[in-house]
């Protein structure tokens, strides 16, 4: 027993430097993008480092999740682990802001094996009374990871080069490959069903059609173009044969009969909204700091340190309260706290202090934390273990859609904002500087670029950037009063031993 007990603690550790792995490189590269902007060039493109991470990661989710249900979750989490380092040491090489999104590509597809793959394993080994510990052990550590990522990225950004952001994922890695790999033996026994290729093609096509057209529209063509309505015509078609395809196969790669389970959609809607409200502080709150208070990387970094010691209290005291009160009893009271922070967030101007954003930043991860345990704790209630990496892998996907979604278009409002208040500011000082180029956007983002700005235009471009910013986060009320709305779907089921095992039981089929 002992020795079982002690097989099953090196599995976990494998399992959580995974996950500190995954969300310490997210809050890294959120922190260091000014400074990646600055040497790579590229301020319009800069959105793309980060959705290319989550287009790939999101579209391999429910393929990968699929594969783990019918061959097993080791092969394929070993993959992703290896192809998530292959990508870092890609993304430390990088020579322009075009090479960088595509080698952030690799790493999203192992982590679309990775990721959803880690809490299902949690969920197969561990029964469901040390469900709900384990859910919030791993919230929490999702949480300290990305405490840790800014503060150590933006030491290697100011101090050493932000390449090495990149390269310390390669030790990390490597042990938890190991752990992995040499302890966690996993059941043979896996239903065998056929691989859904048409599903899966058709998926991938649809989300690159979609977030092409997104990211295109309005910057480098028209939206009226053809090659955008090209685009968001490919997404609409692929999209209807994906849906064909999934009722038509045998073992589709989303199982859309999962969706009748109240809890089941209800959770994964809510993901899918918290994924687009969230998204939106981790990139932006980093750009005010150094683009609006003309901070470094490190006061970046420590900017979104409250915001994540927040994520950490709310995920261990949301899957802990989820068992005593049930998931929308929960769920409701974060939920109204996270609409709190956001509102808050829509007020910020070039005059917000430091102090005061660290306090809207805290309330923002208080009522984001408990999402990352209780929502998929909540997901999987009712799914059993022959289907639960694809549930698993579908409630990730969801949520990985809602912050692609958000990063790409909330990544167009901020611009567009931006844009058009900069070009009467930007003639004024076409006239000043006669034209030496020094009007170049970018240039806010590094300190010696600021100086040579005369005061008064300085001063315009931040206002512009602060207010783009908070026009920004205004729009991102939206989803968080959705969530609020949703939650409210859920049903008020508690995680506990016998009644879960009976669940399993039953669970929902084909």
């Amino acid at each position: 027993m002992n020795q079982v007990k002690s097989k099953q603690g090196f599995v976990v550790a494998g399992l959580l430097l995974s996950i500190l792995m995954a969300s310490m490189d997210n809050t890294i590269v959120a922190t260091a993008m000014a400074t990646i902007v600055g040497d790579l060039g590229g301020l319009d493109k800069f959105i793309w480092v980060t959705s290319a991470y989550m287009v790939a990661e999101m579209a391999g989710m429910p393929i990968f999740g699929k594969l783990s249900d019918m061959f097993g979750r080791k092969r394929f989490f070993v993959m992703g682990l290896i192809l998530f380092m292959f990508g870092s040491i890609l993304c430390g090489t990088a020579q322009s802001i075009e090479q960088l999104s595509v080698y952030r590509a690799i790493q999203g597809i192992g982590g679309g094996a990775m990721v959803p793959i880690t809490f299902t394993i949690i969920f197969d080994i561990f029964p469901p009374e040390k469900r709900g510990k384990m859910g919030g052990l791993f919230g929490a550590v999702f949480g300290l990871s990305s405490i840790f990522g800014p503060l150590l990225g933006a030491y290697i950004t100011d101090y050493i080069s932000w390449h090495w952001i990149f390269y310390i994922n390669l030790p990390l890695g490597i042990i938890s490959l190991l752990l992995i790999a040499l302890f966690y033996k996993e059941s043979l026994a896996h239903k065998k069903q056929k691989i859904d290729w048409l599903g899966a093609a058709t998926l991938v096509g649809a989300v690159v059609c979609l977030m092409f057209g997104l990211e295109l529209g309005g910057n480098e063509y028209a939206w009226d173009s053809n090659v955008i309505i090209g685009l968001f015509t490919g997404f609409a078609v692929l999209f209807l044969i994906f849906i064909v395809a999934e009722r038509r196969a045998e073992d589709p790669v989303i199982s859309f009969s999962m969706f009748k389970d109240r809890l089941f959609a209800s959770s994964t809607i809510v993901g899918l909204l918290y994924g687009i409200a969230f998204i939106v502080g981790s990139v932006y709150i980093p750009l005010f700091i150094q683009g609006v208070t003309g901070g470094t990387a490190t006061n970046a970094g420590l900017i979104l340190l409250p915001m994540m010691l927040g994520v950490v209290v709310s995920a261990q005291t949301g899957a802990i309260s989820a068992a005593k009160f049930g998931y929308r009893n929960v769920m409701l009271v974060f939920a109204v706290i996270f609409l709190i922070g956001i509102y808050l967030l829509s007020t910020v101007n070039a005059d917000t202090t430091r102090a005061t954003v660290t306090w809207y930043m805290i309330i923002i991860g208080l009522g984001t934390g408990a999402s990352f345990s209780v929502i998929n704790m909540a997901a999987i209630h009712n799914i059993g273990p022959d289907r639960r990496g694809s549930a698993n892998s579908t409630v990730s996907f969801v949520r990985q859609l809602g912050m692609t979604v958000g990063i790409t278009v909330y990544g167009i409002i901020q611009r567009n904002v931006f844009s058009d208040d900069m070009k009467e500011t930007f003639k004024e000082a076409g006239q000043m500087f006669s034209g030496d180029g020094q009007s170049d956007p970018r240039a806010l983002l590094s300190e010696e670029a600021r100086a040579h700005i005369p005061l008064p235009i300085l001063d315009k471009i931040i206002d512009h950037l602060a207010d783009s910013i908070a026009y920004t986060f205004a729009w991102a009320i939206i989803p968080a009063v959705l969530v609020l709305i949703f939650v409210f779907m859920l049903t008020n089921d508690r995680l506990v031993g016998e009644q879960k095992e009976t669940k399993d039981n039953q669970s929902i089929s084909h």
